[in-house]
């Protein structure tokens, strides 16, 4: 196992999920406001990108516009500067570029990028996302849940640290529809030689496990876990995670 490329910023800060929102506040998640929130408190940002119409990296997590925006359709419907002019919960905020969000942020606090995927092996998304990310110093990572997609990263962007996200069961979602075969290779970690990530991201439920713990022993690849939501999941996670990425509570 090779030396993972794991800066200590990567797990130096707690991880704001989606940034530091607050709904209740008037704060929503993958928005500009969730991000500065997050820079105030000192914590680093998480982020997901979905693909607009015409090619581009929107920060925003869900495949569809619904939960957040109130219209209906696909993200990747619409062209970047429709999204751009989408309130999302009803705010000022709307649906940043990748490319603004990092603008916005520059550099202040660290950066983990979460490319979404549909398990369909389009990989129009995270060459849009490397190639937004080129030539930037920040400190910013990438992960994703798709190995595919891990495995183009790491050929992509070689220098980037980038994470596989995981969890012990998938039982909802693209990936529960995946054959038996690769859902024991996602599960288990078996497409490690051709991934070969920097760190792991786990689900918080499903520590302590094999999956995260023996990358960590025996190559010293940090492992983040999620969405951590209280204190006390935060106190019984900490043997098995070099940090966490939560929301809903101040660590």
């Amino acid at each position: 196992m090779t030396a993972p490329n794991a800066p200590a910023w990567l797990t130096a800060r707690p991880i704001a999920h989606r940034g530091l929102h607050d709904a209740s506040a008037g704060r929503f998640e993958n928005t500009i406001g969730a991000a500065e929130a997050a820079i105030a408190a000192g914590f680093a940002i998480e982020c997901d990108v979905q693909l607009s119409a015409d090619g581009e990296a929107m920060v925003f997590h869900d495949h569809d516009l619904e939960r957040l925006t109130g219209e209906s359709g696909p993200v990747r419907a619409r062209d970047a500067a429709a999204l751009g002019r989408l309130p999302v919960g009803g705010t000022a905020d709307c649906i940043p570029t990748l490319a603004a969000f990092l603008d916005r942020i520059g550099g202040r606090v660290p950066l983990v990028v979460e490319i979404k995927s549909r398990f369909d092996g389009d990989e129009s998304l995270a060459r849009r996302t490397a190639a937004v990310l080129a030539g930037r110093p920040a400190p910013v990572a990438i992960k994703s849940f798709d190995p595919a997609i891990v495995a183009l990263v790491r050929d992509l962007a070689p220098d980037r640290p980038r994470g596989i996200v995981g969890q012990s069961r998938y039982e909802t979602g693209e990936a529960a529809r995946l054959d038996a075969d690769t859902l024991r290779a996602m599960t288990e970690l078996l497409h490690w030689p051709r991934t070969r990530p920097d760190f792991v991201s786990w689900r918080q439920a499903d520590l302590p496990c094999a999956a995260s713990a023996l990358p960590r022993a025996i190559g010293g690849i940090p492992v983040m876990t999620w969405t951590v939501r209280s204190a006390a999941d935060a106190e019984r996670v900490r043997p098995h995670a070099d940090q966490i990425v939560f929301e809903g509570f101040a660590p």
